[in-house]
């Protein structure tokens, strides 16, 4: 799978002026978004539970588990997504759920996002 970064803006949900810009990889294979601790301790995270994670290489660990306001490069929206706090000096992930929340799908041969149409539910009935 070819990765690709957009500038993200993540925020703090109850105060939108404590935020910070950086490049996130796109990441289709992570479930949730991933963020260093110290770049979310700026902004004054607080997680609300901790949840087990499987990491890519295998190892399973518990890791602080919240939400964040984000808006990504070229997209005119903003969104509440689930985030999971790393160790300091980790990678900045954009996981599969932001990119739902935003409604787009990685194009990693033209490095962009583009817009998905939403399906509502699942089959049709028939009478």
């Amino acid at each position: 799978m070819g990765m690709f970064k957009k500038k993200v803006k993540v925020a703090n949900p109850h105060d939108t002026s404590r935020y910070f810009v950086e490049e996130f990889w796109i990441d289709t294979g992570a479930l949730y978004s991933f963020i260093p601790e110290d770049y979310l301790e700026q902004i004054g995270f607080e997680p609300s539970e901790t949840r087990s994670m499987v990491f890519a290489d295998g190892r399973v660990g518990r890791c602080p588990f919240g939400y964040c306001n984000f808006e990504i490069e070229g997209i005119e929206a903003m969104n509440i997504c689930p985030v999971v706090a790393g160790t300091r000096g980790s990678m900045f992930l954009l996981g599969a759920t932001a990119l739902e929340n935003f409604g787009v799908e990685a194009d990693p041969v033209n490095k962009k996002l583009n817009p998905v149409l939403a399906i509502i539910g699942g089959f049709i009935s028939s009478r």
